[in-house]
């Protein structure tokens, strides 16, 4: 029997170009291998294989462009079902589309992708620079395009043509060091997620005006109240974490500044009010850090926000995450608390306009103007980063000042 396969649901991306085939006619494939990668301007998709079977016919070639539905190749003996989602990175990375730095046309940027040989994260990076990919000579394995190919196409042509263009304000590229003539070396290969998001956090970085404001909670009584949960929530198999409570307070906040929860309108003159809450969460993983997205926060309770907390942090921990599971946030929230540190200035997760940063709580001596005594308290830093166009420095310290309230009293939390 011969089935159909399809590209299955791949979150908000039409007309996305297929960049490899990763099979062959013949070739003989298990449930869930991948069978082709897509790229659009926000992440790298691998379309997994929804049954076993054997490779009768591929009806796309590499550089066509699918959407949801799009018949990509027939499988021989393979017994139908439902398809998977396409495997996606965290949107941590993902990012709307933004002008390459170089100020070459689109057409130069986007032309023969398709026939390079070049591997996804190479093509993501000369995308990035706006390189063309045509005119680059691969120095790899049978003509291969490496990172070291853009990397010196780049510096020898887009480079100069961006600072000419830009008036002598392009950003020059970093000098290339041969370390081997100070000492031993070996090149490692980055982790894939490490590779995708690399890219988009430093455009993140370059385009928006990033601030941060720091506070903090007495969270010393939230605490106590936190412990009896997770005593129980122990028996049951999951953890009542302090990010539980903070996803509400945060949720609570976000309602009573909307803007916190916004986007940037595509012409730059609107807000893009969501009347939605959903939390994501940095999680870090063997392959690299991820960000699950809690959705519809502001109707769930804090056992089951906790026990989606365990489920998708160990889906991300697994790489069993879909692209569904990291889409769609309004607000990030990092989370440094289980290793250490004191402060951070966390990077804003576009399109999203701000993100909060955690650190561990510490025991400080707290002035009490009854006693007139130092007490210890047991507090909280906050650090909260966001898109100065969006929001200015007196709403950022308002939004803190807010979550400082709701933390402070747990019963807060349930008005």
């Amino acid at each position: 029997m011969a089935i159909e396969v399809q590209v299955p649901d791949i979150g908000d991306f039409n007309d996305v170009p297929v960049i490899t085939i990763l099979v062959s006619v013949g070739d003989v494939v298990a449930a869930e291998d991948p069978l082709i990668e897509l790229e659009s301007d926000k992440a790298t998709l691998e379309v997994p294989s929804p049954a076993a079977g054997k490779v009768a016919e591929i009806k796309i070639k590499e550089g066509d462009k699918v959407s949801q539905g799009s018949v990509i190749l027939t499988l021989e003996g393979g017994a139908a079902t439902p398809a998977p989602q396409a495997a996606a990175p965290s949107p941590a990375i993902a990012t709307p589309a933004v002008a390459p730095a170089s100020s070459a046309p689109a057409a130069v940027v986007d032309s023969g992708f398709g026939k390079a040989h070049a591997s996804p994260s190479v093509r993501a990076f000369a995308r990035q620079l706006g390189v063309d990919l045509t005119a680059v000579n691969g120095s790899g394995r049978k003509g291969r395009i490496l990172r070291e190919d853009i990397t010196a196409n780049f510096k020898s042509t887009a480079a100069p043509a961006a600072a000419s263009a830009a008036g002598g304000m392009g950003i020059p590229p970093m000098p290339t060091i041969d370390f081997s003539k100070f000492g031993p070396v070996e090149d490692v290969e980055m982790p894939r997620i490490k590779k995708l998001s690399g890219p988009a956090l430093h455009r993140a970085w370059l385009h928006i005006p990033h601030v941060t404001v720091s506070e903090e909670a007495d969270i010393t009584d939230l605490d106590g109240y936190r412990k009896e949960l997770d005593t129980a929530a122990k028996a049951e198999g999951y953890r009542v974490t302090l990010l539980s409570f903070v996803i509400k307070a945060c949720v609570s906040a976000l309602k009573e500044h909307w803007e916190v929860n916004s986007s940037l309108h595509p012409d730059g003159d609107k807000l893009i009010k969501k009347n939605f809450y959903n939390i994501g969460f940095a999680a870090d993983t063997p392959q690299g850090l991820m960000v699950p997205v809690i959705k519809d926060a502001d109707r769930k309770g804090i056992v089951e926000i906790s026990k989606e907390l365990a489920s998708l942090s160990g889906q991300a921990r697994d790489g069993k995450l879909k692209g569904a599971d990291m889409q769609g946030a309004t607000f990030t929230i990092s989370s440094l608390g289980g290793i250490g540190g004191t402060g951070f200035t966390p990077i804003v997760n576009a399109p999203e306009v701000a993100i909060l940063g955690l650190t561990r709580a510490k025991m400080a001596p707290v002035w009490d103007a009854a006693s007139e005594t130092f007490v210890p308290r047991l507090m909280q830093p906050l650090a909260l980063s966001f898109d100065h166009r969006a929001i200015d420095g007196a709403l950022g310290a308002r939004f803190n000042a807010s979550l400082k309230h709701l933390l402070g009293d747990v019963r807060r939390l349930m008005l």
